[in-house]
């Protein structure tokens, strides 16, 4: 069964992030790297998200479509970044999910078809 597992950073994950040291931040970075290393048979195909800012929102709901700039989120966290998964099931995808070393959100959504 195939999932995307969106990773959303919080406003305090970035701020703690941004007040590492280099030291600390690469450190950061390596964990991130060993679990996709270590997931590696199950990852098909992953990726890093631009910053929030970057995005644009288009809102289909009205009478005309409406663009702005940045992301429209009700909450603080942001999706920045995803990974597919190739698992057996919902429980094994759990399980890599659990070990996942970075921002503090993981959503875990199948994929139709």
């Amino acid at each position: 069964m195939k999932y995307v597992l969106m990773f959303a950073e919080t406003e305090q994950f970035a701020a703690d992030l941004a007040a590492m040291d280099e030291t600390e931040r690469e450190r950061a970075y390596g964990r991130v790297r060993q679990w996709f290393t270590c997931n590696a048979d199950k990852i098909t195909s992953h990726t890093h998200l631009m910053p929030a800012h970057t995005a644009t929102t288009v809102r289909l709901d009205q009478a005309e479509p409406v663009i702005t700039d940045g992301p429209f989120v009700e909450g603080k966290e942001v999706i920045s970044g995803f990974a597919e998964i190739d698992v057996a099931d919902l429980d094994e995808a759990l399980r890599i999910v659990a070990s996942w070393p970075a921002c503090p959100l993981v959503e875990i959504r199948p994929i139709a078809g």
